[in-house]
């Protein structure tokens, strides 16, 4: 039997992003129910970016990154659950509407946010001078309530981290550390990371981009 070829599987875009988010989606919570709005703004703020960031990694990024290499349709995510996929590197298509459904789960909470809140209690997000008071409390309400749908969804994916690492002795934690897995020969193949330039590009549009929005994307404040 061959020995085991170590690929990398996890470049360091999809990596910072994804422990960017476990660090800030608790840290929103927390902000939120200590009224921390001073830290609550700012972080919502850096997950907006963070969430730009992969979410246009997911189509400039190359390899695993890419949502055309992992997102599949129905028939793939069933024949998984019966046994009958041959899986590949990097996510799973059952995983992969769990990485959808968080990224989207995510973005609608934050979306919501930048019209969020009261200019009387000093808790507004960025945006929430383009709407109007109606408007600004029904997302407010929407943004409290939905928070539970993103802790739902974080708690989803911890569960899966710990059946595959308990059931199916397969440990997400460590590649996602290191970057590194290793894989059969059979299973291992090529995985382009594209050029070095390219994920400092798109990091430096998305921080603009971010700015931007927390300025109250001017002219139209």
């Amino acid at each position: 039997m061959d020995a085991e070829k170590t690929i990398t599987v996890w470049a360091w875009p999809v990596r910072l992003s994804h422990w960017s988010f476990a660090f800030l989606v608790p840290m929103m919570w927390y902000t939120a129910e200590n009224s921390l709005w001073w830290w609550h703004t700012r972080l919502g703020m850096v997950l907006f970016g963070v969430l730009l960031f992969r979410i246009s990694w997911g189509f400039a990024g190359s390899g695993t990154a890419r949502f055309a290499q992992f997102v599949r349709g129905p028939s793939a995510v069933i024949a998984y659950l019966r046994g009958k996929y041959d899986e590949g590197i990097g996510h799973s298509p059952l995983g992969a509407l769990g990485v959808v459904a968080l990224l989207g789960a995510m973005s609608l909470q934050v979306g919501m946010g930048l019209f969020a809140g009261d200019p009387f209690d000093g808790a507004t997000g960025p945006l929430n001078g383009l709407v109007g008071v109606m408007t600004a409390d029904m997302l407010t309400d929407w943004h409290e309530t939905f928070l539970w749908v993103v802790l739902g969804l974080v708690a989803l994916h911890l569960s899966a981290i710990a059946f595959y690492d308990v059931i199916k002795h397969s440990n997400l934690i460590e590649p996602m550390i290191t970057g590194q897995r290793d894989v059969a020969p059979s299973v291992a193949e090529d995985i382009e990371h594209g050029s070095r330039a390219r994920p400092f590009i798109v990091l430096i549009i998305c921080a603009a981009i971010t700015v931007w929005v927390w300025l109250g994307a001017p002219p139209f404040s």
